[in-house]
């Protein structure tokens, strides 16, 4: 996927029925259906069953089975309450017949109340940085498996720009913690709920790594497999995925085979736009 416009059309289903949605996959080079497309296409679904003037402020999911690329994926809507305020909505996506996934969202009318953030971290602005592409070239030489496999997972359709070393990261044992600005590669018209769609489609990406920074010696040695367990969005403030945004992460905890990770996201300005959490599944073969 090399484009804004192909994604958003990915993301875009096709209606079958009033509450019934269907989608195509991203080809994901590692074989298997990318969570973050079941997340933004499970919210597009919802989107399309309630009233315009009602916005997502949260959308907690679970993944059940491993999405198969060779088919389509029906979204199937249940539309639990339409509140005074708030409307809330089931998705289940399913192959096959079989769930794959499931999400509860929850929508809001915009009201005004008390505000109040945790400041954005202090950290070397998106100018000053390269791409992570651009910081895979330097282990090219040095690890050309790593380079490859890496290559071929970093998304297109947007730029991110790690604050931490990258490549360094993912050799050696660090600190639970990964920072990275992102944002699409071209401008193009966005409405707000497709907004929240696309940044839950990046959300998935650099999360699960997170929790295995201290791990990386360990977790490189052999075969490991990753795969996502859960993930929520809570939907804060406003904003423009087209202009940088900075994603910080933190892995409070990892044990039983699994890492839970943390998220924060920031516009420009400091504004926290978005929280995210997610527990993944880490585990060596032995």
């Amino acid at each position: 996927m090399q484009t804004i416009k192909e994604l958003i059309e990915l993301i875009t289903l096709k209606r079958i029925d009033e509450t019934t949605y269907e989608g195509e996959n991203y080809k994901a080079p590692w074989g298997r259906v990318f969570g973050g497309q079941v997340l933004a296409q499970s919210l597009h679904a919802a989107y399309q069953t309630v009233p315009e003037e009602r916005i997502a402020h949260s959308l907690h999911g679970y993944f059940i089975l491993g999405g198969d690329l060779k088919y389509p994926i029906r979204y199937e809507v249940d539309t639990i309450r339409n509140g005074g305020s708030f409307t809330t909505r089931r998705v289940v996506a399913k192959q096959n017949g079989k769930a794959i996934f499931n999400m509860a969202a929850s929508f809001q009318v915009k009201s005004e109340g008390v505000n109040h953030q945790f400041p954005m971290p202090n950290l070397i602005p998106p100018e000053k940085l390269t791409t992570s592409l651009e910081q895979l070239e330097e282990i090219k030489e040095l690890f050309p498996d790593a380079y490859n496999k890496l290559k071929a997972i970093q998304p297109k359709v947007f730029d991110f720009k790690p604050v931490e070393k990258f490549t360094t990261q993912l050799i050696e044992n660090g600190s639970p913690f990964f920072n990275t600005w992102f944002r699409i590669s071209k401008k193009a018209e966005i409405s707000l709920p497709m907004q929240h769609q696309l940044l839950a489609y990046a959300s998935d990406y650099n999360l699960l790594t997170t929790a295995t920074l201290p791990h990386r010696e360990k977790l490189n040695k052999g075969d490991t497999f990753y795969a996502s367990l859960d993930h929520a969005i809570w939907f804060h403030r406003d904003f423009d995925i087209q202009n940088w945004l900075l994603y910080s992460m933190d892995s409070p905890s990892a044990s039983n085979s699994r890492g839970f990770a943390r998220g924060s996201v920031f516009d420009r300005k400091g504004v926290l736009v978005a929280s995210v959490a997610q527990e993944g599944l880490m585990r060596q073969s032995i």
